[in-house]
């Protein structure tokens, strides 16, 4: 299969998808400005790998096309959605996103936030309206929930922050915990969740009370590389490859397919995943941004985990190779059908945006 041939069917999914997305945003009945910051961030463009994923998955199980859109729709809602709160200050605090300002650079963090929580609700209205049996529409559902929460991608967001930062949460509060304690009586300052999650190779930065935002003590740890990429995988999995084996899980569900191709194209998507992420860490070294759309070198200003950080360039490219060959492996059972998803994985740790 070349390249060219390839890149066509991804070119004429995509045609798919854009105007079903910019469908279902002119349907909503939603304040102007919502509305507005709504549709500049999830009509910004990008990879659109995540609908791709779902009509692939869909195609390859023998559905129909006109059935799975909704989910496609609805899984690139909830991956814009993520964006937008990943890039405010609070998170990662970037400014460009896909080749523009990012959403709170543009309307505001408040509105930034609410757009996301916008998009985040609407895309369960629109897989709800999916033409589909009932029970097909409550797995649909039932699958993106888990892909999306806190076992998910949320929860990956969630050890991506505390790796980066330690025990944030708990330092950041503790005043306010303080003075709960002292009006309620409640011993509010035991462990939190937050803290007792802390992944223990990260480096914590840990503000300490009553310092300015930009002090910080920094605690290091003496974990090893090994243990480090353990617990780096872990987040990656949750972070991004819940959300990509999930799409590949919606499009299955679609097409009414049976458990073992489901559980196939799970795994495949948890591949491809995980190598998608180390990928993306390996651009942010050695990216452009006019390519990336986003400053590359981010990763390293936040302190954050990396495979290249951990393994170096080499070792990753490595790891990526041999997610993308077992990947491979996983959709062998679909035979010359496998065809496309095979030439995705290959693409996902050859791009360069």
């Amino acid at each position: 299969m070349t390249k060219t041939t390839f890149q066509g069917h991804l070119d004429d999914l995509r045609t798919i998808v854009e105007p079903a997305l910019r469908s279902a945003l002119s349907r909503a009945d939603w304040p102007e400005s919502l509305g507005l910051a709504a549709e500049y961030s999830l009509m910004a463009g990008g990879k659109r790998l995540r609908p791709v994923l779902v009509l692939l998955a869909n195609e390859v199980c023998g559905g129909s096309a006109q059935a799975a859109i909704p989910a496609a729709v609805a899984i690139e809602m909830i991956h814009t959605y993520s964006l937008i709160h990943d890039d405010l200050p609070s998170m990662d605090d970037d400014d460009f996103r896909r080749g523009r300002p990012t959403s709170h650079k543009v309307f505001g963090e408040a509105l930034a936030v609410l757009a996301g929580d916008c998009l985040l609700t609407s895309a369960f209205e629109v897989v709800a309206s999916a033409p589909l049996p009932h029970g097909q529409i409550a797995e649909l559902v039932r699958i993106l929930a888990l892909a999306a929460g806190g076992g998910g991608m949320v929860g990956g967001q969630v050890l991506d922050l505390e790796a980066e930062r330690g025990s944030f949460l708990r330092a950041e509060n503790s005043a306010l915990l303080s003075e709960m304690t002292a009006n309620t009586g409640c011993d509010l300052k035991k462990t939190t969740v937050a803290e007792q999650a802390v992944l223990p190779g990260a480096t914590a930065k840990i503000r300490s009370p009553g310092s300015p935002n930009s002090d910080f003590v920094t605690i290091d740890s003496n974990r090893t590389a090994e243990t480090r990429v353990v617990e780096l995988t872990r987040i990656h999995k949750m972070k991004t490859g819940a959300l990509i084996a999930g799409a590949l899980e919606l499009g299955a569900i679609c097409a009414s397919a049976d458990s073992e191709s489901r559980n196939q194209l799970r795994q495949y998507g948890h591949c491809i995943g995980l190598a998608f992420q180390i990928a993306d860490d390996l651009l942010d070294v050695t990216g452009e941004q006019t390519k990336l759309g986003k400053k590359p070198g981010r990763d390293v200003d936040l302190g954050k985990l990396t495979f290249p950080g951990l393994l170096g360039i080499d070792e990753s490219r490595k790891k990526a190779e041999h997610l993308i060959q077992e990947a491979c492996r996983a959709v062998e059972v679909f035979g010359d059908r496998s065809r496309w998803l095979k030439d995705l994985a290959r693409f996902i740790v050859e791009r360069d945006h």
